[in-house]
């Protein structure tokens, strides 16, 4: 038996008291004491919603960085590799994370593919779903991302979220800038949550009519300005996401930054961190301590509940699993699974047949994944190169990972690339390879430079080529995660200093790209989509989509 003083932040009382609290791998006593003492006991972090897969890392490796945080669990969608591998990817992420000490919480995939318009690895049906919520180790079902198929009640869509009705877990949604009567339709099938507003009109609209909302702060989509304020109307529905954290984010902070951020902005200390420790525990029904007796001996300490606060411990069933900013979480050697069958390219498959006078152009927004449409008069592109530095009109391509097949093209904006290409097979959500770049030699470069890796992040700059291996199904390196943030920040910085792109976080911003139930214009290997109308579109077409 374990014993530790400090000041207890009692989230249930609301108040804060010296105590003395008795664990092993629970909570066996907290008794009230009268002595001052130093530091503050808190429940873990929690993150409410992620894709573990976005940190590179495999679960056991991405454990090993998120508890020098203060995270002690996360509700885990397994969607990225599941589109890859389908259940046995899922199976895969569960089995790595029971390695660890660390509470993982996965959710059975809802949109396996996510939608008809792209090729992915596999599919996840309703009778796949039945089966996967069904084990007690799945607690939802993870993000309903196609909400059109929720609104005009798709057969198989509907299963899928009735099956997680019968058997009483929870159902998360995804319907970004859905408002109105459609948002009413949406949330009336039983959807829960939603992680994908960007307005706090949106925000405000979803929580009135019950939803519980997630302020997400990830390494590309980042909504904590634009909601923040929603915890003054009812912040007992509000929780903290990450959604997507790459390596080089995720060593700097997790969910404590959240925190520190809520609290600079004036907010109630016993809201803020029921938003980031409690709320998702009750609505999840996680096997998670809350610092009660009896609990699970899950809490971290800290120097001061303040703006400034530091983790100073993080303890999982009672263990010591990081201290001072150093992770206690040994290393372990996780085991490649993979689909990749994509064949090398030449040059001459990135070359477009330029059919028009005009072109649609996909114009990115720096911290959101959606994404705006422009029309561009082909006269500006460089006859050789097909892009224009000048007029940032760049070479947007998908590439089929799972067969052999010609790549889809389409035009970028907002990149600013002077010189190179970036490429990743980190192509939300299919995980087909993406790359952008200002010409095709160093396009294809970059692009062969992933399928002879069978997965990765990459550049090419004529001569200086660079390739972050991913073996895990094209997602995640079985590298120290450490060395993998390294690798992927000189690559980043690379991009940005010496390539010139503006953008905060060039590969995750490119990584979205092909994600078509993000409005408004996106490219999937099968060519160019728009998400509002929900259908493809020419890109050599009329200013409007017909």
């Amino acid at each position: 038996m374990e014993s530790i003083k400090a000041n207890l932040i009692d989230l249930f009382a609301r108040k804060t008291y010296p105590v003395e609290v008795r664990f092993d791998s629970h909570i066996r006593e907290i008794r009230k004491i009268e002595e001052k003492v130093s530091g503050f006991l808190l429940p873990g972090f929690v993150d409410a919603h992620v894709h573990i897969e976005s940190s590179m890392l495999p679960p056991a490796e991405f454990a090993r960085l998120a508890v020098v945080h203060g995270t002690v669990a996360t509700v885990s969608d397994p969607h990225e590799i599941a589109n890859v591998l389908g259940v046995p990817g899922v199976e895969y992420m569960i089995e790595n994370g029971n390695r660890v000490n660390f509470k993982f919480n996965f959710g059975a995939p809802s949109c396996v593919p996510a939608t008809t318009f792209e090729t992915a690895g596999a599919t996840i049906d309703s009778t796949d779903i039945r089966k996967l919520l069904e084990r007690p180790d799945i607690k939802y079902l993870a993000e309903m991302m196609n909400w059109p198929g929720v609104l005009f009640g798709d057969e198989e869509v509907m299963k899928k979220i009735a099956i997680c009705h019968e058997l009483g877990k929870p159902v998360d949604g995804h319907a970004p800038g859905l408002m109105g009567e459609d948002a009413l339709k949406y949330i009336s099938a039983g959807i829960s949550t939603d992680h994908e507003c960007f307005t706090y009109e949106e925000g405000l609209h979803k929580l009135q009519h019950g939803m519980h909302i997630l302020i997400r702060e990830g390494s590309a989509a980042k909504n904590f300005e634009a909601l923040i304020d929603l915890f003054k109307v009812d912040a007992s529905k509000m929780m903290f996401c990450s959604d997507d954290k790459h390596p080089d984010d995720l060593i700097k902070n997790h969910l404590d930054e959240l925190v520190r951020r809520a609290l600079t902005k004036g907010l109630d200390l016993y809201d803020v961190l029921n938003a980031a420790c409690v709320n998702p525990v009750k609505h999840y029904g996680l096997d998670v301590g809350l610092l009660r007796e009896n609990d699970p001996a899950d809490f971290i300490v800290i120097d001061e509940p303040t703006s400034t606060f530091k983790v100073t411990s993080t303890f999982i069933n009672g263990n010591q699993v990081a201290t001072n900013g150093e992770s206690l979480i040994p290393k372990l050697v996780s085991d490649p699974v993979n689909y990749f069958e994509a064949r090398a390219k030449s040059e001459q498959d990135f070359r477009l047949d330029i059919s028009g006078d005009q072109a649609r152009v996909i114009v990115v927004e720096d911290g959101q994944l959606i994404t705006q449409t422009e029309h561009a008069k082909t006269q500006l592109l460089d006859p050789v190169t097909q892009s224009s530095l000048e007029h940032d009109l760049l070479k947007l391509v998908v590439v089929n990972r799972y067969s052999d097949a010609d790549p889809a093209i389409a035009f970028v904006k907002n990149f600013n690339l002077k010189a190179g290409a970036l490429a990743s097979s980190v192509a939300h959500d299919s995980h087909n390879i993406i790359a952008v770049g200002t010409n095709d030699q160093d396009i294809c470069a970059a692009v062969n430079l992933i399928i002879g890796s069978k997965g990765g992040v990459s550049l090419a700059h004529g001569d200086h080529q660079e390739v972050l291996p991913l073996e895990i199904a094209g997602l995640m390196s079985t590298m120290d995660g450490y060395e993998v943030a390294d690798q992927y920040t000189r690559l980043t910085r690379f991009a940005t200093e010496k390539l010139g792109c503006t953008l905060h976080s060039p590969y995750m911003t490119l990584s979205f790209l092909a994600l078509l139930v993000i409005p408004q214009l996106k490219l999937s290997d099968r060519g160019l989509f728009d998400g509002q109308a929900f259908k493809f579109v020419d890109l050599f077409g009329e200013n409007t989509p017909q």
